[in-house]
């Protein structure tokens, strides 16, 4: 297992817009990290008063053997005071040995300069009990992820985006933030048109009365196949081409004309709301938070529409018929954002959308989630934005994913009909799980898929393996929650309180040195928007209790009261962390 390193000066963001949020404040990341306050504070001062000068201390976690942190701080400082690094060090080592509250015990230099600092058994235990502080507090942040379309299955980008953006929502809102949670998809477009174009054909025309042959149950799997329908057709016959794109113009008729009589409209309304009652069943069976609204894309359309047409010769230009972005000029590229036939395209909507959830949800930043293939693309959209009003531009921030494979690798595309229901990845895992009873079942299946996408950083592709996530054994979601219900056996087998502040052995204070490390865990995961942080740290933690708990009796042991304290603050750890990535702790597996 490696050392799992917190490097304050260093924060990553997975995506271009997303730096933005939080440049000004990453730089000062290690005065906010509970644990570290003091120190970083002592170090400051030891800069200011010994030579005059302010210096941001970098601060790591090492290998035990070295100490609770290390800082570079006098090789920083050497070369603008022009001092060896070792003579910086033994001035720092002294001036904080002479000035700290007893909470540091001993400070060594090593190496070229660098100092190491080990904590008392007091102030490590206390980090232990640390919560993660408010990062985000009295901030208001918008989040748009899941976003299905109707008339279509929901995938496996779908489940993942759902998941995560669910997480992140949660860890930016126990920060101290107002979260508004967003969703936005397609109810009008060609794809929607292609469907139409499918139930025509599969009911035998326009004949609304007989999609009551269709069972509530089959609804979501009906409309993926005609939507696979429509969409070969539209590729292999020009004629049912002409006809999808009929359709198309149609059923921005039934919006604007609000159509409801009409045997078409009969048929749009009705399946559409098919879709919005299965999206509702796959959000309760993830267990996630609700949405604070859901934006069609009909409902957003005119907002985009009125921005594109208000802006035609300062943003916008005519080509050619159509209505386009001059991205080029601006180093991004060329979108058309109104169509010939006058139809607006998918860069009009999601103008739409972004005004539209400004004037419902006053907000001071705003964050979308995506697949990485629309990193250009919503450039493109930002930056016609930010020449529309450069102001709201300034609080958009972007969060990009890679794709779900599986077996074989290949990556799944709905319009060819191979694509990876969500519905199918849950019924594979559940099938996978071995447990006791349906509702234990469900909780594992859950850990399994939640903690098998979330232990990734945010951007690369995901390698899903059924068995992997359903093991024991490794790093997976179940292991975690045997973890937990493993540690809650053992204080159920108890006799003894707790001690509430213990002196530590060897082996006691390794353990207690890594449950330190939580609440810092939590603060870089949630500033970062980085839920694999949180997962890392309780598979390694898990592992260090387990080769405490291996060479260290509890019950029945001389320390029992001492040790039992360990196990109950361990529980409460994995408990805690396991609830910010939503995953059910039983506590009996």
């Amino acid at each position: 297992m490696g050392t799992f390193f917190i490097l304050l000066s260093s924060i990553y963001f997975v995506s271009y817009q997303l730096v933005a949020l939080d440049r000004e404040e990453s730089d000062k990341l290690s005065v906010i990290l509970a644990s570290m306050t003091y120190l970083v504070e002592l170090l400051t001062t030891a800069c200011e008063e010994l030579f005059s000068l302010t210096e941001q201390p970098e601060l790591t976690r090492p290998d035990e053997q070295f100490g609770d942190f290390a800082s570079n701080i006098a090789l920083q400082l050497a070369k603008k005071i022009k001092q060896s690094p070792q003579d910086v060090a033994e001035k720092i080592k002294a001036y904080v040995e002479a000035n700290n509250d007893g909470s540091i015990v001993k400070v060594e230099v090593a190496g070229p300069g660098f100092l190491n600092i080990t904590l008392s058994d007091e102030s490590i235990w206390s980090s232990a009990h640390a919560s993660p502080r408010p990062v985000f507090k009295d901030q208001k942040i918008l989040l748009e992820y899941s976003c299905p379309n109707a008339f279509k299955e929901l995938h496996t980008g779908h489940l993942y985006q759902t998941i995560i953006g669910d997480v992140i929502g949660g860890l930016i809102s126990q920060a101290g933030a107002v979260v508004f949670r967003a969703n936005f998809g397609s109810d009008v477009g060609l794809p929607v048109a292609k469907s139409l174009y499918g139930i025509e054909q599969e009911l035998g025309g326009l004949l609304p009365d007989k999609l009551a042959d269709v069972k509530p149950e089959e609804h979501a799997r009906w409309l993926s196949q005609v939507y696979v329908r429509g969409s070969q057709a539209y590729e292999d016959d020009p004629k049912a081409a002409l006809s999808i794109k009929d359709f198309n113009k149609a059923v921005y008729q039934i919006h604007s004309n609000d159509d409801h009589d009409s045997p078409l409209a009969k048929i749009y309304w009705e399946c559409r709301s098919w879709s919005y009652d299965y999206f509702k069943e796959f959000y309760n069976a993830l267990k996630v938070a609700p949405f604070d609204k859901y934006y069609p894309e009909s409902l957003v359309t005119d907002r985009g529409l009125e921005a594109v047409k208000a802006h035609i010769g300062d943003v916008f230009k005519e080509s050619q018929g159509a209505i386009i972005f001059p991205g080029e000029d601006g180093g991004t590229h060329t979108r058309v954002f109104i169509t010939s036939a006058k139809l607006p395209t998918y860069e009009t909507k999601d103008l739409g959308v972004i005004l539209a959830e400004t004037d419902d949800f006053t907000y001071d930043r705003r964050v979308i989630m995506t697949g990485n293939d629309q990193v250009e693309y919503m450039k493109v959209v930002f930056a016609a934005l930010a020449e529309i009003d450069g102001k709201l531009a300034g609080k958009q921030g972007h969060l990009s994913h890679g794709t779900i494979r599986f077996g074989d690798g290949k990556k799944m595309s709905s319009r060819l009909g191979n694509v990876t229901r969500a519905a199918d990845v849950v019924d594979t895992v559940s099938k996978a799980v071995e447990a006791k009873d349906d509702k234990l079942r469900s909780d594992i299946t859950l850990g399994a898929i939640k903690y098998a996408f979330l232990k990734h950083r945010i951007g690369g592709d995901i390698a899903f393996d059924v068995q992997e996530s359903v093991s024991l054994q490794g790093n997976s979601g179940p292991y975690i929650q045997y973890a937990y219900a493993r540690a809650c056996s053992i204080l159920a087998k108890a006799s003894s309180e707790p001690i509430t502040q213990p002196i530590l052995e060897a082996g006691e204070r390794s353990l207690v040195r890594y449950l330190s490390q939580y609440a810092e865990v939590v603060e870089q995961a949630t500033r970062e928007m980085s839920p694999h942080l949180i997962c890392t740290y309780l598979y390694e933690l898990a592992q260090v209790f387990n080769r405490f708990y291996e060479n260290n009796r509890v019950i029945g042991d001389p320390r029992q009261a001492v040790r039992l304290s360990l196990v109950e603050t361990y529980t409460k750890i994995l408990k805690n962390g396991l609830n910010l990535l939503t995953i059910p702790t039983p506590e009996k597996m």
